[in-house]
């Protein structure tokens, strides 16, 4: 199993070391994909255009040699446009019959482009495939090749032309990540890499292969009792039913069960990745923020008051005990 886990590990370094020849900084964004990845989860980037948010999933697919799809969200798209439609077929001898083509929802990796821009019946489009790995056509259901995730981009939504993405959405994705503005000496290296013309190679790997073995691998990682009470302890907390006095206040509905399910698998593949055989409070500590951020729906007084979901998640994490 060491040989195994050592392999993994130098897999993953590999994956990060092969991303950042093309992003620059976003050190933590890239290991948070990574840990993602390997659980097979799907991931919401947020931040503001043009901070590659984009080109880091395109490098993502291109490196794991998977099938790789970009859907544009628009105001216009519509459900079909990303799952495909039956269309009339008409053979020589004159009869039609219906023939169903695929659309791009069928791939390994599916970029989802400034996905709250679509309209909600466009989004419902995505829930079965996000969470079942299956998409209905009529009667015909179809499973999605494994692995499968859905990576998706997202503008603040403050920003013109977006809609609100639906509760039940917002819980199928693994991880919410804030994507963050480059440092001055990264803008500058951004500049370098993207006004000189050279041509970047990239070595590609069995990227199937690694997120299977990796995720088979973390299911046997150890979680001792005191350390799952914790973790059950935090979810517990996000619910305005306890007695935390700030979550009372400023949060409608916590998290699901879903959010705990998050919680441990990737607190397993941090400490699988990090070469470790058990789960630690830190792990925790350090992944309920993104695991968390989005499943908490806040009221207006929290919006009035500018306590954000992070702010709440860190109350929690200070109020409970280990």
């Amino acid at each position: 199993m060491k040989e195994s886990i050592e392999k993994i590990i130098n897999q993953s370094n590999e994956l990060k070391k092969e991303i950042k020849k093309i992003i620059v900084g976003q050190e933590n964004l890239i290991d948070d994909i990574v840990l993602a990845i390997v659980c097979q989860g799907n991931v919401l980037l947020e931040g503001n255009p043009g901070l590659g948010k984009t080109q880091l999933v395109k490098t993502l697919g291109e490196i794991m040699d998977l099938n790789f799809s970009r859907i544009q969200f628009t105001p216009d798209l519509m459900p079909s446009d990303i799952v495909g439609t039956d269309i009339v077929i008409t053979s020589k001898n004159g009869e039609t019959s219906f023939e169903f083509h695929k659309g791009p929802i069928f791939s390994n990796i599916v970029l989802a482009d400034e996905i709250n821009r679509a309209t909600p019946k466009t989004q419902s489009a995505l829930l079965e495939a996000m969470q079942e790995k299956s998409v209905t056509v009529g009667k015909q259901t179809y499973v999605l090749k494994e692995p499968f995730f859905v990576l998706a981009t997202q503008n603040p939504i403050d920003m013109e032309g977006t809609y609100t993405l639906p509760e039940a959405q917002l819980d199928r994705f693994l991880f919410k990540l804030d994507v963050k503005f480059p440092s001055k000496e990264e803008l500058k290296e951004i500049v370098k890499r993207t006004t000189i013309s050279k041509n970047i190679s990239l070595n590609k790997f069995d990227g199937e292969s690694f997120v299977q073995k990796a995720k088979k691998l973390s299911e046997s990682i150890l979680i001792s009792d005191e350390v799952l009470n914790y973790a059950m302890n935090i979810i517990v907390g996000t619910h305005p039913e306890n007695n935390i006095e700030e979550i009372k206040n400023y949060v409608v509905c916590g998290s699901s069960p879903r959010g705990a399910q998050a919680l441990i698998n990737t607190a397993k593949v941090k400490a699988l990745l990090d070469g470790r055989y058990n789960v630690s409070f830190d792990d925790l500590r350090d992944i309920a923020p993104k695991v968390l951020r989005h499943r908490m729906i806040l009221n207006y007084e929290a919006m009035h008051e500018n306590m954000d979901a992070d702010k709440l998640v860190q109350i929690i994490l200070d109020k409970v005990k280990e």
